[in-house]
């Protein structure tokens, strides 16, 4: 089969191309390697593909519009498109929505038209918990409403969301809509909170704490989302499905875990909670088993395990990873 995954030096489409390609499959990658965080990791991320037999790179973003057209249109038919290409997080997007309005919005509009115009019939959109906002009781079901972002990052996914069941609707699109839940592992994303967690512990730095730690979060190990992301490959029609652990655990309990796998203290610091954080965020995953077959498989103690184990083999950079 031939893929095209966009973002493909991101955490999280990384892993599922290094899938795709052991699995014997062509994937063709796109990545414009913004600095949106430090460009060390997405670097760290492409040279574990670049060489691999079937897989071939571009640097370009979903926003160039021209450029896409021209990957679609000099290679042969794309059996399905996966678009991980976004700008991700929530407090970051406070700051500067447009930027998510580019790449989120316009970026997947442009990815769809380009499946319209060249007769692919599969399309996989990464998406996130964070749309079911404040006002859904745990744990989150993919039938609750989606009306209330809290955050321009989840406004701009929800609008993502729109435009390819309009795709669906008008062209007959099959999509699959993946919602996740709060990924770590290995050479995750430095905005993520275990990865801070396992930087300022293993540094002895400040362990920054926003609110006063008894949030929850749903933590899903990134291999246990490729196998996932993977599965939606199959034909839906049109479905949105939760990748989550279906386990939430308060955050102050993933620094302990931290500190006895890194024999260390936290030296905790705690601020203000962010208005467009939430208290708590839970998967329900029964949509997932019964239409993927898929369950996760990754405890978080063993996930955090090795996590810790890959930052202490790339310390002398990963210790220099802007956090804050």
């Amino acid at each position: 089969m031939n893929y095209l995954v966009t973002g493909a030096c991101g955490f999280i489409a990384s892993k599922v191309v290094e899938l795709l390609l052991e699995d014997g499959h062509r994937v063709v990658g796109i990545d414009n390697i913004n600095d949106a965080y430090d460009t060390r990791l997405k670097d760290w991320r492409l040279k574990r593909l670049v060489g691999r037999p079937g897989f071939e790179f571009h640097k370009l973003d979903i926003c160039d519009r021209g450029g896409i057209e021209s990957v679609f249109s000099s290679k042969p038919s794309f059996d399905a498109v996966v678009n991980f290409a976004a700008r991700a997080g929530v407090r970051q997007s406070v700051e500067n929505p447009w930027v998510y309005v580019d790449t989120n919005c316009t970026g997947t509009l442009n990815l769809l038209e380009q499946c319209r115009t060249h007769g692919i019939r599969k399309f996989v959109l990464a998406s996130t918990s964070s749309l079911y906002g404040l006002d859904n009781p745990v744990p989150y079901s993919e039938d609750m409403s989606t009306s209330r972002p809290l955050s321009p990052y989840a406004a701009s996914k929800k609008a993502a969301e729109s435009f390819c069941y309009t795709y669906h609707h008008l062209y007959h699109l099959d999509v699959t809509v993946l919602r996740y839940f709060t990924v770590y592992g290995p050479g995750g994303r430095p905005d993520m909170s275990l990865f801070r967690f396992v930087q300022w512990i293993s540094e002895e730095r400040p362990v920054i704490v926003f609110g006063d730690g008894s949030q929850s979060r749903d933590f899903t190990y990134v291999d246990d989302i490729a196998r996932g992301t993977i599965a939606a490959l199959s034909p839906a029609g049109y479905t949105t499905i939760n990748l989550g652990s279906d386990h939430p655990v308060v955050l102050m309990d993933t620094i302990r875990i931290t500190e006895q796998l890194l024999g260390k203290k936290a030296r905790l610091e705690f601020k203000e909670a962010h208005p467009a954080d939430v208290p708590a965020t839970w998967a329900n995953i029964s949509r997932a088993r019964d239409q993927l077959r898929w369950t996760p498989a990754v405890k978080l103690e063993e996930g955090i395990a090795r996590l810790v184990e890959w930052y202490n083999a790339n310390r002398t950079w990963a210790r220099e990873i802007r956090t804050a």
